[in-house]
């Protein structure tokens, strides 16, 4: 009978049964350890001393190298976190920042080069207010390799410049005023070669008819010869003038430059008056511009 009632009943025991397990099984509350908790309990602080003692101290609040009992003479915890300098926080503007600085020197180390050009301080000027591009904000890689060729460039043309300058002949003028020894000597040469060759070769449309003076400037190089001759002031005649540039022209070449004037001069100005007088002849003197 009891098996009977068992067999008839057995799913509503199998249904008690099963809920009983599940409501136990709810009324149980789990909890995962808190991992922050964790790392704190298992974290080592260590600090630094700068002395020691012979025993331990009962109550350690911190870790350190060696035993010092009554430490410090404060309450306050003046711990030092660490002994190290603070690390560098780097910035996204830092790049930009070094490249317009180093875009800033480049165009200081521009600047003093353009300084140097004596001898073409507009034109300089002018280059360089060119060169500077205006301030910006963002600067790119293409401005910045831009603006540095355009500085190698400028610094190109300043030594080519400053080359060609050094290397230019050594040109002296001679005024009337004051005339050197070294220099006197060699014009005197000139002068009375000059006067022997216009005397022989006077011209022959002016003898008897026309006579006056005239200032020209001569340049001669170091191995005597002719560079270059200036009428500064007429004589009032085309035939004096032209006879004048005619007796230069056929009494060069002249004597090379002594070592004495070699070594500072490459290129020798000078100016002198001829003077066609009505004995027919040639005379030359000191002349003034």
């Amino acid at each position: 009978m009891v098996v009977r009632w068992l067999a008839t009943h057995a799913l509503g025991l199998a249904l008690a049964a099963s809920l009983l397990l599940h409501g136990l099984l709810l009324s149980l509350h789990f909890s995962y350890p808190d991992p922050s908790r964790v790392i704190k309990d298992r974290a080592f602080d260590i600090i630094l001393v700068n002395s020691r003692s012979a025993r331990a101290p009962a109550d350690a609040q911190v870790q350190a190298q060696a035993n010092l009992d009554h430490g410090g003479n404060t309450e306050q915890d003046r711990r030092a976190r660490t002994p190290l300098p603070a690390t560098p926080r780097h910035q996204v503007g830092d790049d930009l920042e070094h490249s317009q600085k180093r875009v800033q020197a480049l165009e200081a180390h521009q600047q003093r080069l353009v300084a140097q050009r004596e001898s073409r301080t507009m034109v300089a000027a002018k280059a360089e207010k060119e060169a500077q591009p205006d301030p910006v904000h963002n600067v790119s890689g293409r401005d910045l390799a831009q603006s540095a060729l355009a500085m190698a460039r400028l610094e190109g043309e300043i030594a080519k410049e400053l080359d060609d300058y050094n290397k230019r002949p050594r040109k002296r003028f001679i005024g009337a005023s004051a005339v050197e020894y070294r220099d006197a000597q060699y014009l005197d040469e000139w002068r009375r070669k000059i006067e022997h060759v216009g005397t022989l070769n006077y011209p022959e449309a002016a003898r008897g008819k026309l006579y006056g003076n005239l200032v020209m400037t001569v340049t001669l190089r170091s191995d005597g010869t002719v560079a270059g001759i200036e009428i500064n002031r007429s004589s009032g005649h085309r035939i004096l003038d032209d006879a004048a540039r005619r007796i230069v022209a056929m009494a060069a070449p002249f004597a090379e430059f002594p070592p004495a004037i070699r070594h500072d001069t490459d290129i020798l100005t000078f100016t002198r008056t001829f003077n066609f007088t009505q004995r027919d002849s040639l005379e030359t003197k000191a002349g003034k511009r």
